[in-house]
């Protein structure tokens, strides 16, 4: 049984899975090692080479780079279950032995549902050896909750679905794979322009007018640009730019600005004023807004984990302004790349204790509010769990996706 291949769709899929690929080294190695103290995982490993040496000669080269981010090919014997000494306490209550992957899950979601802490997933995936490009999970996949014999839990890929297909078939995926968090809400902050330097918005391209008078722009619009210097058919990406981001624990000092993306602008007609047509709006367009380069891509797949070094940083900023920050809201923090927080890192959020003063006991006048009572700050309280999706630098943007209380911007963030 054969499907039409898609090659898009494939490289697409083979990008994905290189991105991801380098989180489970690790879990490996640890295999690998298991593989002479369990029979039964040897040779189903030998097993399974065999055939994918047998089927080395018919792969095309994307299959190829998906089997091995360097372009050569990778035998799922290479691929196992990882060495876990992970307590059996970390499992749900409520996990189901068994769960089918459905359109529209998420990989937080799923890992909630199995784990009390979605970020340990890492730690309990079990790779199947006999699934070729396991990273990656599809609707239709079937997830076995099992324990190994050290008592350590394994969350398993039972039965794969129809998106996993042998790759000496010229196939393509039927389902793609399921995204970590909720695409929708952090499509335009993925590949679009969402941080954006003093020099950078001193030198960009603006939206000087709308065209028959409009105040503001959607999707159909045509808009004048100043200072853009592009030929008819080039597409950017319309960017808003809102806050000032600064650090506050580095003597306030400015980060950038907060970008925020309204829409793709494709060039009519060269000038200066040029002329473009606004398409696929996110918001409204206003005047003043900046044009960059559109860089629009496919969201990237990756694994929720703890950080490995310790992080204590703060909210700078909330997108759209919201006073309370709730689940599925967007965040910048000050911390990034330089401070070990790159995509997939999941932190937690304590909210700053407020000072009050201590009037003492009632007893003795408690009752009343002088100006010599001292000021005591309340301890801090969790309130919520967030996961970057885009780290820069000196800091990243990060998707709320646990709340148990209001958040706001100065809380703290750090290890969960």
């Amino acid at each position: 049984m054969t499907f039409n291949r898609d090659p898009k769709a494939g490289l697409i899929s083979g990008l994905l899975v290189v991105s991801v690929a380098g989180l489970f080294g690790c879990s490996w190695h640890h295999a690998m090692s298991r593989q002479g103290d369990d029979p039964s995982v040897a040779s189903a490993s030998q097993g399974t080479a065999s055939a994918a040496a047998t089927a080395s000669a018919d792969e095309t080269a994307t299959e190829a780079a998906i089997s091995r981010p360097d372009g050569t090919a990778q035998t799922a014997s290479a691929i196992a279950a990882p060495t876990s000494n992970v307590s059996p306490d970390v499992v749900n209550p409520t996990a189901p032995k068994r769960y089918t992957v459905k359109r529209g899950d998420t990989l937080w979601g799923i890992a909630s549902l199995f784990l009390r802490d979605p970020w340990l997933w890492p730690e309990v995936w079990y790779v199947n050896p006999q699934v070729q490009n396991p990273h990656l999970i599809y609707p239709g996949d079937v997830l076995a909750l099992a324990y190994g014999a050290n008592g350590s839990p394994q969350i398993r890929l039972e039965q794969g679905g129809a998106a996993r297909l042998d790759p000496r078939l010229r196939s393509s995926a039927l389902e793609s794979a399921i995204p970590t968090i909720p695409y929708s809400a952090v499509a335009s902050f993925l590949s679009r322009p969402s941080l954006a330097s003093n020099d950078e918005v001193s030198h960009a391209p603006h939206v000087l007018a709308f065209r028959d008078e409009h105040q503001t722009g959607g999707t159909g619009n045509e808009i004048y640009v100043r200072n853009l210097d592009a030929p008819t058919g080039t597409r950017f990406a319309v960017v808003h730019i809102a806050d000032r981001l600064r650090d506050p624990d580095d003597g306030n000092k400015a980060i950038g600005y907060l970008g925020i993306y309204t829409a793709t602008a494709v060039i009519e007609r060269a000038g200066n004023p040029a002329k473009a047509v606004l398409i696929d709006s996110a918001r409204e367009t206003l005047r003043g807004d900046c044009l960059f380069p559109d860089a629009a891509g496919n969201p990237l797949n990756f694994v929720p984990r703890a950080p490995g070094t310790d992080i204590r940083g703060r909210i700078i900023s909330v997108v759209d302004d919201v006073h309370s920050i709730g689940q599925y809201d967007i965040v910048a923090i000050n911390r990034g790349k330089r401070h070990g927080v790159d995509a997939g890192t999941v932190l937690a959020v304590d909210e700053v204790g407020d000072i009050v003063n201590d009037r003492g006991s009632a007893a003795y006048g408690g009752d009343r509010e002088t100006p010599f009572q001292p000021h005591i700050r309340l301890p801090e309280e969790r309130t919520g769990t967030i996961l970057v999706f885009k780290a820069y630098e000196r800091m990243s943007y990060a998707l709320v996706v646990g709340a148990s209380g209001p958040m706001k911007v100065d809380d703290f963030v750090r290890n969960p």
